[in-house]
């Protein structure tokens, strides 16, 4: 095996053009042979560049619309012969097969196709066949052969090139097969999953996953682990698609909760008014609505200001300086929102620590989509959750029906609900949370926690009593026994909202009865582990 491998000649054919005469220009300048095909031969050629029809390699034409090209043992042949191999090269001599040292090829567009809500014959016509072929070939005799798949990595080339005397080491071109493997392993995993969403297949028996790196951490959880993030090509606003305008990288944790905090904010419509989630280690300590985005946040930070200190905060609607006032009077690791206006942008600035993203918009939460986790041995699949309930959904089981104001109440909690680990209790008053019980491993402890935390809330701020008197209660699954209600019940709690379906419900319906409470039904849980 030889370290370093001279580049005489390239095959260059590529869909996305961006960077392509330039670097074709420094690869002539430098002595390279440049060889094409259709579209991008026409762009170089048109640049004064002299290149090489693969068709005239071949002695075949291009034909059936482009789809047979390549596919040719003069084409595979230069990119996959041994040089260092006798037989191999008695087989070029005796075929006229000549060395390609350098494939550079980017694939058809599908998954931009795919993204634009192309139909299904169109979608199928941008599967690249010949290229994927060319890049595996090429990066499977990275020993003599060097393969680009991203534009961005023309200049590393150049570089490489540079640094060599027109040549590349054998570390360099094993790292452009790696990329390359991960390209097309990256393209057929695009494919697949859309040929199994477009069959309505919802657990086919195979299932390919891929992602590109948007970003090396500076860990993960913890400081011992490594840890990066990738993007999966998705257009949903978002953490992975804001733009950072201040303040340090993210962590692991901070992407971590930033998504959490915006996938809860987007459950309320700004159409309908402003809305904030602060999230801590993934679960919300306040959400909250208000006439003015400053007044939904201060809401939510009122429900739990000790947690909220370092948290992450989400907003629905453009920030302004009034909010950004108020959000800077503590620390904030991040602030996630649609976008912020210039006053905001200045308190902000003042604050380098503080990382402000903005995104455009807000994620469809009724899009389906699908969530992953990796287990020991495996990969665990379902839908991402996008059950939703209104009011014609609930069913009155109790003696009392909420009043309107409860119900509005009940809702908002409900969608609170939803973002709460497991077991999950909610208390809302006016619009707001008052307090949450999260990821406990008794639904009676989780609802004695959200009440506790509202009492020591009420001993800072000065008040005669906890918001959680004359609050809502939402539980994200059924309670199972009557204490849980209870307990909600001497916390001041009038209204009750859960899924129903335990074994015990008529007790549990009993209970609220003889405390006067309204209970509601949704037939529908909201598990988060």
């Amino acid at each position: 095996m030889t370290d370093r491998a001279p580049l005489r000649s390239a095959l260059l054919s590529v869909s996305d053009k961006t960077g392509l005469v330039e670097f074709a220009t420094a690869l002539n300048a430098k002595g390279v042979k440049l060889l094409s095909t259709g579209g991008t031969a026409k762009a170089l050629r048109d640049a004064g560049l002299e290149v090489t029809d693969v068709a005239e390699v071949t002695g075949f034409p291009e034909m059936m619309d482009g789809r047979v090209k390549t596919l040719h043992p003069r084409v595979h042949g230069g990119l996959l012969a041994l040089r260092d191999n006798d037989a191999h090269l008695e087989a070029m001599e005796s075929h006229g097969i000549d060395p390609i040292d350098l494939l550079v090829v980017n694939l058809y567009p599908f998954e931009a196709t795919v993204a634009a809500g192309a139909d299904y014959d169109t979608c199928i016509e941008n599967i690249d066949i010949g290229g994927p072929a060319m890049i595996r070939a090429a990066a499977k005799n990275h020993v003599f052969v060097s393969v680009v798949v991203d534009p961005q990595d023309y200049d590393a080339l150049l570089a490489e090139m540079e640094a060599q005397d027109g040549e590349t080491t054998y570390v360099f071109r094993q790292k452009l097969a790696q990329t390359a493997y991960a390209r097309t392993a990256a393209y057929d995993a695009a494919v697949s999953s859309w040929m199994a969403d477009a069959l309505g297949e919802t657990a086919p028996r195979r299932r390919a996953f891929a992602g590109t790196l948007a970003q090396t951490l500076r860990y993960g959880e913890n400081p011992h682990q490594a840890a990066a993030f990738y993007t999966d090509g998705s257009s949903r606003p978002g953490v992975a698609t804001a733009r950072q305008h201040q303040g340090k990288e993210l962590s692991y944790n901070n992407i971590n909760d930033t998504d959490a905090a915006f996938e809860l904010v987007a459950e309320f419509d700004p159409a309908e008014g402003p809305a904030c989630a602060i999230i801590k280690h993934a679960n919300p300590c306040g959400v909250a609505r208000g006439a003015t985005l400053a007044e939904a946040y201060g809401r939510a930070f009122d429900c739990d200001r000790t947690s909220a200190f370092g948290g992450i905060i989400a907003l629905n609607q453009p920030i302004d300086g009034p909010t950004a006032e108020a959000i800077t009077e503590i620390f904030t690791e991040v602030v996630i929102a649609p976008a912020a206006d210039d006053a905001a942008m200045s308190i902000f600035s003042k604050k380098k620590n503080l990382r402000l993203l903005t995104t455009g918009g807000l994620p469809d939460l009724t899009v389906a989509a699908q969530t992953y986790r990796q287990v020991a041995g495996g990969m665990l699949v379902q839908d991402k959750d996008i059950g939703r309930i209104s009011r014609d959904d609930l069913k009155v089981v109790t003696k009392r029906a909420p009043s309107e104001a409860e119900l509005a109440d009940l809702l908002f909690a409900w969608k609170v609900a939803k973002h709460v680990k497991s077991n999950a209790i909610i208390y809302v008053k006016d619009g707001a949370t008052v307090g949450v019980g999260a990821g406990q491993m008794s639904r009676v402890d989780s609802t004695r926690i959200a009440a506790r935390k509202a009492q020591d809330m009420a001993e800072a701020m000065g008040l005669d009593a906890p918001l959680t008197q004359g609050s809502v209660v939402a539980s994200d699954a059924f309670f199972p026994f009557a204490d849980g209600l209870i307990t909600a019940a001497e916390a001041g709690a009038t209204a009750i909202i859960q899924p129903g379906g335990s074994m015990r419900d008529d007790e549990v319906i009993a209970a609220a009865d003889e405390a006067g409470l309204a209970m509601v039904f949704t037939g529908m849980r909201h598990f988060r582990h």
